[in-house]
C-alpha cells in the first residue's frame, strides 16, 4: 500500500457535542457530518491537557506533557524536539502549516518540520488578520477561516504531485471572542436548546468547581457577547441571556469552520486525491457550552475532556464506522508516522490508530485515560491543577492543587480534594463519590490504576517532595 497523503484539520475549542455527528442538539454541521458518514467516528477521543499550548504539544510529539516540556500555556515547544511533521518531511513528504500555532515564536519556538508555514501570532484575529509566513509578518483582508482555507488549498494546487504531502490546517475558531464570519451573522436567530445543567450549583461536587471563573451568567464580558446586558435581568434570567448571547456566536464560527471542511473536502475529491489522502478532524481540546454553567474548559469533565475525532481514509477505514476505544491526542503522531512507514528516533506516549481503523482493539489497550492539569488557579479562570483517569465507566480526579513552579501556575496551594464519578449512571458529573459509603473497592482500584498509569509514563513529579517543604509532603499523598 502507498502512504498516503495526510490532511489534518485541528480547530481550537471546538467540543464534540457542537457537531450533529455527535448528535448536537443545537446545530447542524452537514460536512463534518459527511466526513463521518466516509469515514470512522471516534465515541471516546480525550486529551491529555485541556487548554492550547499543552494540548497542540501533545498532539505534536505523541508525548504527555511532563515529557516533551509544555505543561501551561507559559511554556514554548523546544523545535529541536521531534514531532510528526518533522518525521514526515525527512522522509520527503511535502509539508504545510497554516492557522494557529500558539508554540511560541522566534528560534526553537518558530515551527519545525513545514516546508511552508503561515500562522496566526498567538491566537490572532477573526478578520483582517495578520499571519507570519516562514518568519515575515504579512496583513491579509477577510475571515481567518476562510482565508485559512483559501491558503491551504493553493498551497495543494502548487505542491509536488510526485510527492506524498501533509496538510495541516489549524483553525482558530470557535476560539474565544468568537466574531462570526458576515454571512453567518443572522444565523440560529431563533433560542438555542439549553444544557440540562445550565444551572448547577456545584453543590455535589469538589470545592474546585465553585471556585473557578468561568460562569457565562458572571464572568463573560460585554466583548464576549456584544451587547449590554438589559439592567432588570438577574438570576436565571440573566444567565439565559448571557447563554443565548455567547452560544449563537460561537455556534456561528463553527458555521465557518465546517464550510472550510467542506471546501478541503470537495477539493480532494475533484483532484482524485480522495482514495489515497487521510483526512482528520479534531479539536485540541473540548469546551463548555453552557454546561455546569461555564464556557472555557481546562477541567477534567467530559464536555472539557473530550474532543470530536473523525477519520476517513477508504483504503483502511470502513464508511460509517464508529469506535468507543479511548484514544487520546498523543495517538496521533504514532498513527501518522506509521503510515508514512517512519520508525520515530525517540519514544512516543501514544499508540497507532491503525488497528482501531480494522474495528481490532488490540487486547493490551489502555483501560484508563490519562490527563493532567498543571496550570494552577491561574488567573482569570482559577482552575485547581488537578490530575485523572478516566475509564469507559468511571473517572477519578485528584485535585492536587499546587503550581509545583509551573509558569503561570499560583504559588498559593489550595485544599487537596477527590472526585470520583459514575459516568453510566452519571453522564453529567453531578454526584461525587468520593469518600461515599459502598464505593471503597472501587475507589481503591481506580486509585492503584492511576498510580500505576503514572509510574508506567513517568510521571512522577506528585510524589517528589514539594520544594522547600518537609520530605513527607509529597502531593499525591493520603487518600
Amino acid at each position: 500500500m502507498s502512504r498516503p497523503n495526510v490532511v489534518f484539520i485541528m480547530s481550537d475549542d471546538h467540543a464534540a457535542h457542537a457537531i450533529s455527528a455527535y448528535g448536537s442538539r443545537i446545530n447542524q454541521t452537514p460536512h463534518l457530518d459527511r466526513l463521518a458518514q466516509d469515514g470512522m467516528r471516534f465515541d471516546a477521543a480525550f486529551c491529555t491537557n485541556s487548554i492550547c499550548t499543552p494540548s497542540r504539544a501533545a498532539v505534536l510529539t505523541g508525548q504527555h506533557s511532563h515529557v516533551n516540556g509544555v505543561r501551561s500555556q507559559g511554556d514554548q515547544l523546544d523545535g529541536r524536539r521531534q514531532t510528526f511533521p518533522q518525521l514526515l518531511q525527512g522522509s520527503d513528504y511535502q509539508t504545510a502549516l497554516f492557522g494557529k500555532w500558539h508554540l511560541g515564536h522566534g528560534g526553537n519556538a518558530d515551527p519545525t518540520g513545514f516546508d511552508t508555514w503561515s500562522i496566526l501570532p498567538g491566537q490572532g484575529d477573526y478578520v483582517d488578520p495578520v499571519l507570519i509566513e516562514n518568519g515575515a509578518e504579512r496583513q491579509h483582508t477577510g475571515y481567518v477561516t476562510d482565508l485559512l482555507t483559501d491558503l491551504s488549498l493553493a498551497w495543494l494546487d502548487q505542491r509536488d504531485q510526485d510527492r506524498p504531502f501533509l496538510l495541516c490546517l489549524h483553525h482558530k475558531a470557535p476560539h474565544r471572542w468568537w466574531v462570526p464570519a458576515d454571512r453567518h451573522a443572522d444565523l440560529y436567530s431563533d433560542d438555542r436548546e439549553e444544557p440540562e445543567t445550565l444551572d448547577d450549583d456545584y453543590s455535589t461536587r469538589a470545592s474546585a468547581a465553585r471556585r473557578a471563573r468561568m460562569r457565562i451568567d458572571r464572568d463573560l464580558t460585554v466583548k464576549d457577547v456584544k451587547a449590554e446586558p438589559p439592567a432588570d435581568l438577574d438570576g436565571e434570567d440573566r444567565r439565559r441571556w448571557f447563554y443565548q448571547r455567547y452560544i449563537k456566536d460561537y455556534l456561528r464560527c463553527v458555521a465557518a469552520v465546517d464550510d472550510s471542511v467542506g471546501r478541503v473536502l470537495d477539493y480532494l475529491d475533484a483532484h482524485d486525491l480522495t482514495e489515497d489522502t487521510i483526512v482528520v478532524y479534531t479539536s485540541d481540546q473540548g469546551f463548555f457550552l453552557g454546561d455546569h454553567g461555564w464556557y472555557d474548559k481546562r477541567f477534567m469533565y467530559d464536555e472539557s475532556l473530550r474532543i470530536p475525532l473523525l477519520m476517513r481514509y477508504p483504503a483502511r477505514i470502513a464508511a460509517g464506522s464508529t469506535s468507543d476505544a479511548l484514544v487520546q491526542n498523543i495517538d496521533f503522531a504514532p498513527t501518522f508516522a506509521e503510515l508514512a512507514g517512519i520508525q520515530p528516533s525517540e519514544p512516543m506516549n501514544g499508540a497507532s490508530l491503525t488497528p482501531i481503523f480494522d474495528q481490532a482493539e488490540p487486547a493490551d489497550w489502555r483501560a484508563a485515560a490519562y490527563y493532567r492539569y498543571w496550570e494552577h488557579d491561574s488567573i482569570p479562570h482559577r482552575v485547581a491543577a488537578h490530575c485523572g483517569i478516566r475509564t469507559r465507566t468511571h473517572k477519578l480526579v485528584h485535585y492536587y492543587g499546587r503550581g509545583l513552579g509551573v509558569p503561570r501556575a499560583s504559588d498559593t496551594p489550595t485544599e487537596p480534594e477527590w472526585e470520583l464519578f459514575d459516568l453510566v449512571a452519571d453522564p453529567h458529573e453531578l454526584h461525587n463519590l468520593y469518600g461515599r459509603p459502598g464505593h471503597e473497592e472501587l475507589t481503591a482500584e481506580l486509585t492503584r490504576t492511576l498510580s500505576e498509569v503514572r509510574a508506567e509514563i513517568g510521571d512522577d513529579s506528585l510524589t517528589r517532595p514539594i520544594p522547600g517543604a518537609a520530605a513527607d509532603t509529597s502531593v499525591l499523598g493520603a487518600q
